[in-house]
């Protein structure tokens, strides 16, 4: 197929719903392969660390963060800001371990130092030395990065079983509601997230995909268009949720063809069909980079096409219900999505082979989502998708048809770290 010519007959009918197909697929890749996960060991560990109620006394310092090293009754740990600092352990040091979750000391348990391991978070309060490089630390709190792991993995099992995710189509912040679109051609309902004052917001980042740098947040910050996880209470059919937490973010999706590679800046230029524009994506060791064979790119244009002429594919069985750990694949808005329908396309994403900046040709069309960027940093390619071009071709005409490759969650199956349907 001639792309370039293909383009030029249906541009000027149909580059709206080009888009539309962009950031629905756009919204699938990104949280297929984005590793993007509220579960975050470091991040966890950090909010409780410094939730936890430990008795302040003036001229102290307090620190956070994971166990570097451990050198006589030294421990080097990396802060969360980034930098490195001894935290010298004397006699008279208080060192007490606690799980997971507790917010104060009252059932923390004493512990040596030749309990503490790489690995492990802290939180040593004590006072610093004039050059600020250590700290003789008067209180260590501990939490073994087992018991991290484990936790962690509990609260993925949980966003799995009681996780709702997708394309934001409403924000009511009147009545403290978010409503989901319906996945496209299925039979699952829109699903109406509940807030409350209890709630835990999350916003990410605008340049960044890892839950690390997500910020408290607030449902104003949530628009129509952007992408929500929320993990809660579902009602009996699956279409309400009273959210205990949701998380949310905003983020560009590009279709366009490339016309420059850099691998000394590592980066991609791209004409966007939309704007007309060349846009400059930074591509970094946390980008996704994924190539769609012929045979599947053929198969989702046929579809695309299919439904924008008015021929409806097959229903995803199951409707609305909840669905069940064993049948539901993840992704989708957790309403009841198996074999067959919105999910297995992102499934099926996670398999597509890699490919690298060299990779990419001149004049190849990709399907990006990126990072909203900054005034002052490019925008960062979360996902980027070649071998595009029957999918972009088919243009649909139908936003309904489009969602067929969306919504997908923020934790939509690719990084096994964010365990599949986590957000």
């Amino acid at each position: 197929m001639n792309y370039d010519a293909s383009r030029a007959e249906h541009e000027a009918k149909s580059m709206r719903s080009t888009r539309t197909a962009t950031l629905a697929l756009g919204c699938s890749m990104a949280f297929a392969f984005a590793g993007l996960g509220p579960i975050s060991l470091s991040h966890a560990a950090s909010d409780q660390a410094q939730e936890v109620q430990v008795p302040a006394s003036a001229g102290t310092t307090k620190h956070v963060g994971v166990v570097k090293a451990v050198t006589g009754n030294v421990i080097t740990l990396v802060t969360d800001a980034g930098s490195t600092v001894d935290i010298l352990v004397q006699d008279s040091t208080r060192l007490v371990r606690i799980a997971p979750g507790q917010k104060d000391l009252k059932d923390a348990a004493p512990v040596q130092l030749q309990e503490v391991q790489v690995g492990d978070r802290i939180l040593a309060r004590g006072k610093a030395s004039d050059d600020g490089k250590s700290v003789a630390a008067s209180s260590i709190v501990l939490m073994k990065e087992s018991d991290l792991t484990a936790k962690q993995e509990r609260d993925r099992e949980d966003w799995q079983k009681r996780g709702v995710g997708g394309l934001v189509s409403k924000v009511d912040a009147g009545n403290g509601t978010i409503t989901l679109a319906a996945p496209a051609l299925s039979q699952a309902k829109p699903v109406t997230i509940h807030l409350s004052k209890s709630t835990i917001i999350r916003r990410y980042s605008p340049d960044s995909v890892k839950f690390d740098d997500a910020k408290p947040g607030t449902l104003d910050q949530i628009s129509a268009g952007d992408q929500v996880r929320a993990r809660g209470l579902r009602s009996a059919d699956g279409t309400e949720l009273a959210a205990e937490e949701v998380v949310s973010g905003t983020f560009r999706n590009i279709a366009g063809l490339v016309t420059s590679t850099d691998a000394g800046s590592n980066t991609v230029t791209v004409t966007d069909l939309l704007t007309k524009k060349p846009v400059t994506l930074r591509i970094t060791a946390d980008s996704q980079l994924h190539k769609l064979p012929p045979n599947v790119a053929q198969r989702i244009a046929v579809r695309l096409r299919d439904s924008s002429d008015g021929v409806p594919a097959a229903p995803t069985p199951g409707g609305s219900a909840p669905p069940k750990a064993s049948e539901t694949t993840p992704g989708g808005n957790g309403a009841g999505s198996r074999q067959g329908g919105a999910a297995d396309f992102q499934q099926m994403l996670k398999r597509m082979p890699a490919v690298t900046l060299a990779d990419l040709q001149k004049g190849d069309a990709l399907m990006i989502v990126t990072t909203q960027g900054t005034a002052t940093t490019q925008p960062t390619a979360i996902t980027l998708l070649s071998g595009v071009e029957p999918i972009l071709s088919a243009s649909p005409n139908s936003n309904r048809a489009a969602m067929l490759l969306s919504p997908w969650n923020l934790g939509g199956g690719g990084a096994d770290a964010a365990a599949g349907a986590t957000p």
